[in-house]
């Protein structure tokens, strides 16, 4: 066994962490602390020290500590340490069963792209080059998701999936063909200039003026590519007739039959029992005669046109003519429009999109029905391309117990780098609705003016700052309520921002009980920020919106902890001014400064303490027409406080060497929180001042880790996981120890809740977690939550959550997804009111997906409780069809 390694204790602070359970919970862990403390004897870092589990990334001391005594003493790179030698184990025994799979890369015309890049994109470490005639070998865990994508400079990439889901990866190899992708780089072939022909055999005819090439012909002309058995050339009328197996290559396109005419100067020309490939839209055109007339136009005769990979394509547009514009639109008279080549719908005339820019166009639309709340529901989006820098999306909806509602959304970008989306949508609500919620009612006649508004800007400067609206208005109190199960905040809703068109920030359904909007602006420096803001709120759960708090400004100034000076000490600041307004109570300014100081130290070379105090200063002037309880609308608050927290930590690292993982490390980290705030007068405070309490109180707490290393033999990456984190925390009020208990009241409460911190990552595929709080005094749960989360390799997951705070709220949430194949998965969703026993949501969804299109049907059941314990039922049905392509 190895020995026990005490660590200096981490160079940085932390908030307060879980601590013990009830009084049966408490002896327990510090039972575990004790033990883990006498089964591992505290010993100062030898230079044999064993090895730690060091995760990636910024390392706290503790494990820099281990790492640096690892690194002493020079060794062969490559060479393996004393403890490597002893932990490394056996490659054969940890190693996971590959399948090989192999392959030719070539570009259109066959010729072979040495020192393209294959790798799998699961395992992106994992990856090849190919040699100098294409070929590569690659070899695929037992089991994983199997893709790959080649990439080669210059070329458009490809991603190659497993030929059939259930069978071997291994397979007889194939060839794999890479574009040229001209948005990067020009084709490797080619040039401006003459003409340049390759075959193996040249003759000249009767007409001195043109010659015929036969047997394998590459012809080269301003970036442009022939290849066919037979050409012939006449340098007067500077046309070619081709035959033979005729493949063309030029302006991104490849064009294909069995022979045909082409202007070589103009780029024109007719191709007879043609196939034309568009790469970079993925569109398929097939026809009798395909005849290029212009540089990226083309008619074709008997033709058809889809996306779709295969033979037989999944759905395609069939028709006597095309006309087709690349990065245009396709015009097809006396059309069909086919599904696995059987004809669906007859049309003498159909347009589809070709574009691989943003064009002006419809979209396809949103469908659904909704039994109790809208009805038929369909919205028909339009895009318009107003400029570059512009674009707008003009939305109709039609809901048959609604009305009609039209919306429009504006994207733009400006040269100075800002941007920002503008959205409004109108309404003239035909629904008659009687009915409460809570302290809102309503009595509504038809014709209600429903309206919602939305406007996200951004503009960045130079000295790292930026200025940013997000304005969120809705015309009423109901609008979530009513559109809950489709609106366009929840369409655009994303949660980590990074889409700059995309950035609405809150779950726009019936549970949203207030709506913000703020404009502010942001300067940073180093140490420092600084941040003035203008906030509105809309509360939802009052009648009316006139006592509801406002921040005009608000302005935050604070600073990050730093060394004050050449001194021990440490400095921050925090800083806040408001001015709070409302039509109904209380209102003025507030200003409210924090500055601490504080001087961190290492005790004993094994305890972190950090001796802290602070002074806060609230100053406050109202300026509304409430009646006083003193002769000023003036007033300050001053107060101190000071404290201190001391830690530490010991760890141990175990060798297992058992499937897969070699190390695994066992943190123990305790901490006592001293917290010092004399009591101080706040008589005269005003209500939109926040009040602070007297505070003697000691907090404590432990937390304990579990991190285990995987070390891949093959590759030499090494990776981290936390198997297990539990924190436990408890405050012990020494005011409320020392209060004297009167007759008929209840005894001193002096411990806290507990705070309990759990999470569970065993493996990959499995996480759990918990949030749970203990009152010691009644020894019940005042608060439980639990998130168990499961899924595995082929994508199938299940997670169920459980929300439980005492007297208020009890619900289950489960969601179920099932790949039943790698095309199509079901999803089932349920929200269970526990308190009352009753189902607030349940859906279901079918998604089936193909390489062209996808289909998404679900139903859901959904239920609004109102006042009086009344319920709001309402049932929808949605289809969503996505054809990729167009």
């Amino acid at each position: 066994m190895q020995d026990c390694t005490r660590i200096s204790p981490y160079n940085q602070e932390q908030g307060p962490m879980g601590a013990g359970k009830s009084r049966r919970i408490i002896p327990l862990f510090l039972f575990l602390f004790l033990f883990f403390y006498l089964l591992c004897p505290l010993k100062a870092v030898a230079s044999a020290a064993p090895a730690a589990v060091v995760p990636e990334g910024p390392q706290p001391e503790s494990l820099q500590a281990v790492t640096a005594a690892e690194a002493k003493g020079d060794r062969t790179e490559g060479q393996p340490t004393e403890r490597e030698k002893t932990d490394t184990g056996s490659e054969s025994s940890t190693a996971a069963a590959h399948e090989a799979f192999t392959g030719t890369v070539t570009d259109p015309f066959g010729k072979p792209l040495a020192e393209s890049l294959v790798e799998l994109v699961h395992r992106p470490e994992i990856r090849v080059l190919t040699d100098r005639d294409g070929r590569f070998s690659i070899s695929s865990p037992h089991g994983e998701p199997f893709i790959l994508m080649v990439t080669r400079t210059g070329y458009l990439p490809l991603f190659i999936s497993r030929p059939e889901h259930s069978g071997p990866v291994a397979g007889g190899p194939q060839r794999h063909v890479l574009y040229p992708d001209e948005t990067s780089t020009a084709p490797p072939v080619g040039k401006a200039g003459p003409v340049e022909v390759e075959a193996d055999q040249f003759g000249y005819e009767q007409d001195p003026e043109a010659y015929l090439a036969t047997g394998n012909v590459f012809i080269t002309y301003d970036s442009t590519i022939l290849v066919a058995e037979k050409v012939r050339i006449d340098r007067i009328t500077d046309e070619a007739s081709a035959e033979g197996n005729v493949l063309v290559l030029g302006d991104g396109d490849i064009l294909e039959g069995d022979r045909g005419k082409l202007k070589l100067e103009a780029k024109t020309g007719v191709i007879y029992k043609g196939r034309l490939f568009l790469a970079k839209n993925h569109m398929y055109i097939q026809g009798d005669r395909i005849e290029k007339r212009a540089e990226a136009t083309y008619w074709v005769e008997n033709a058809s046109a889809t996306p779709c990979d295969g033979e037989k394509p999944d759905w395609r547009f069939t028709g006597r003519e095309l006309d087709v514009t690349v990065d245009g639109y396709g015009k097809i008279y006396h059309g069909r429009f086919e599904v696995l080549n059987k004809p669906v719908i007859y049309t003498p005339f159909l347009l589809f999109p070709a574009k691989t820019t943003r064009q002006t166009g419809f979209l396809l639309p949103y469908m659904s029905y909704s039994r109790d709340k809208l009805g038929v529901d369909v919205q028909v989006p339009f895009y318009w391309a107003a400029t570059k820098n512009i674009d707008a999306t003009l939305y109709t909806r039609f809901m048959s117990k609604r009305g009609v509602q039209e919306g429009l959304e504006t994207r733009y970008v400006t040269s100075g780098g800002s941007f920002g989306t503008i959205y409004g949508d109108v309404l003239s609500d035909r629904k008659e609705v009687t009915e409460s919620l809570g302290f809102m009612s309503r009595n509504w006649t038809s014709g209600q003016r429903r309206w919602a508004l939305w406007w996200n800007h951004e503009t960045r400067f130079s000295n790292q700052s930026y200025i940013r609206a997000d304005i969120a208005k809705v015309s009423d109190s109901w609008y979530f309520r009513d559109f809950s199960s489709h609106n366009y905040f929840l369409s655009s809703y994303s949660s980590d921002q990074s889409d700059r068109f995309r950035r609405v920030s809150f779950l726009a359904t019936e549970s949203l009980t207030q709506l913000d909007s703020t404009v502010r602006y942001v300067k940073d420096w180093t140490n420092a920020n600084l941040t003035a803001a203008i906030r509105y709120t809309d509360d939802f759960t009052k009648s009316t919106n006139a006592a509801t708090l406002q921040r005009y400004p608000e302005i935050t100034f604070t600073t990050t902890k730093q060394q004050l000076l050449q001194t021990p000490l440490y400095f921050e600041l925090g800083s806040v001014y408001d001015y709070f307004y409302r039509n109904t109570g209380q209102k003025g300014h507030l200003l409210d400064i924090k500055p601490t100081i504080s001087l961190p130290k290492t005790l004993f070379n094994r305890f972190q303490f950090t001796p802290y105090m602070s002074w806060q200063g609230t100053f406050w002037s109202r300026d509304d027409d409430v009646s006083l309880t003193t002769d000023t609308r003036q007033g300050e608050r001053q107060l101190f406080q000071m404290g201190a927290a001391v830690s530490t930590e010991v760890q141990k690292i175990y060798a297992v060497n058992l499937l897969g993982v070699d190390k695994v490390r066992h943190a123990i980290k305790p901490e006592v929180i001293y917290t010092f705030i004399p009591n101080t007068s706040q008589t005269n405070l005003p209500d939109f001042a926040t009040a602070i309490s007297e505070q003697n109180s000691v907090q404590y707490a432990v937390t304990n880790t579990l991190t285990a290393r995987r070390k891949d033999l093959k590759t030499g990456k090494t990776t981290y996981q936390e198997w297990v984190r539990l924190k436990l925390a408890q405050t012990f009020d020494i005011i409320e120890a020392k209060r004297t208990v009167e007759t008929g009241t209840k005894g001193n409460r002096p411990f806290s809740v507990v705070d309990m911190e759990l999470d569970l990552t065993p493996i990959s595929y499995l996480t759990f977690a918990a949030r749970n709080k203990l009152d010691v005094n009644t020894g019940g749960w005042t608060q439980t939550n639990y998130d168990l989360s499961l899924n595995d390799a082929r994508g199938d997951t299940a997670t169920v959550g459980y929300r439980y705070t005492k007297d208020t709220l009890e619900e289950v949430n489960l969601t179920l997804k099932a790949m039943i194949t790698p095309s199509l998965d079901v999803m089932y969703i349920q929200r269970r009111n526990r308190l009352d026993n009753k189902d607030v949501e349940r859906t279901y969804s079918v998604q089936y997906r193909r390489q062209c299109w996808e289909i998404k049907v679900s139903f859901s059941d959904n239920v609004t409780y109102l006042a009086n314990g009344v319920e709001e039922p309402d049932r929808v049905y949605a289809v969503k069809l996505t054809l990729y392509g167009l």
